[in-house]
């Protein structure tokens, strides 16, 4: 079978990426408000206007409107452009070296590539999830930033911390998406190997795609949502004079915190919603990737 050039796994990771953040955005908007509720506040001392799931998209639209449940969009898809282009194409890269045939390799290649798409797109993440915590004051969850949109929240980070504002909260990003990566790589060709071993399903049906992908989620969710929590905290808090952190210091002092204020169920917060946006976003970019890398071999089998 002939391999994807990794320029071409470059546009195909991303473009699936953004395939899928379209429909699975609103879900991120949900989980970012309720991991930004009760911070730094024992449980039961602390209003809750999120609880739960459904009642959180309820008044998520109630409060925004329905544009609201798409807050952020344009920053989640130049973050998804940007980080999953980067991934996607370290890790065809590693395939190409034969990094992923030895013990261990696509994990650690998932890993890698992960850790370099984070830093390249911190400055969008940190966008997206300050607008995606705007909202009117009666419902207002974490500090409250006020941009106006997004090239604005980049333009006034830049003017009030400098370059490095730019890529604050990125020592939180970086292990968040090292771990999702190397988790829903991994498991995702493991998990689509196991299937087509099983003879279930056509080998070349989309299904094996989404069976992997379904498989995937749940290993992503798991491992990731204590560093996703920690990434939300430190990419929304205020920051003072000096371009310091006021709430957190770092990724450690914020676990820590988080474990002490909170107690420790409180890196899971928002589980249910984590797992609805990461879920079908891991099925449905790996299985657009899948069908997308498909087409591009058949159109190279056509011309050679």
């Amino acid at each position: 079978m002939e391999a994807v050039p990794p320029a071409v796994d470059l546009v195909l990771g991303a473009s699936a990426c953004c395939l899928a953040c379209i429909f699975t955005n609103p879900l991120e908007v949900v989980k970012t408000r309720l991991q930004l509720q009760g911070e730094l506040q024992a449980r039961g001392t602390y209003p809750r206007p999120y609880r739960g799931l459904v009642a959180a998209v309820a008044a998520v639209a109630h409060a925004d409107g329905l544009r609201g449940l798409q807050k952020g969009l344009v920053a989640g898809l130049l973050y998804q452009g940007l980080m999953n282009g980067v991934r996607f194409y370290c890790y065809s890269l590693a395939c190409q070296a034969g990094l992923t045939q030895q013990p261990g390799g696509t994990v650690v290649a998932g890993a890698l590539a992960g850790a370099l798409g984070a830093f390249v797109g911190s400055p969008a993440y940190l966008v997206k999830t300050q607008l995606q915590a705007q909202t009117v004051a009666a419902m207002a969850v974490g500090h409250q930033h006020h941009h106006q949109s997004v090239l604005g929240a980049l333009e006034t980070i830049w003017r009030q911390q400098g370059l490095l504002g730019l890529w604050r909260g990125v020592g939180g990003a970086v292990p968040r998406v090292m771990v999702g990566s190397a988790a829903q790589l991994a498991t995702f060709t493991s998990a689509k190997t196991w299937v087509q071993e099983r003879q279930w399903l056509p080998e070349d049906s989309w299904l094996v795609a989404l069976a992997g992908g379904m498989i995937s989620s749940v290993a992503v969710v798991v491992v990731m949502t204590p560093f996703d929590v920690v990434s939300t905290r430190l990419y929304n808090q205020p920051v003072d004079g000096a371009c310091r952190g006021q709430l957190y210091r770092g990724l450690t002092d914020c676990l820590l915190k988080i474990w002490r204020f909170e107690g420790p169920l409180a890196l899971y917060k928002g589980l249910g919603p984590a797992y609805l946006r990461l879920g079908p976003h891991t099925i449905l970019s790996m299985l657009f990737w899948d069908e997308l890398r498909k087409a591009v071999r058949q159109a190279q089998h056509q011309q050679a």
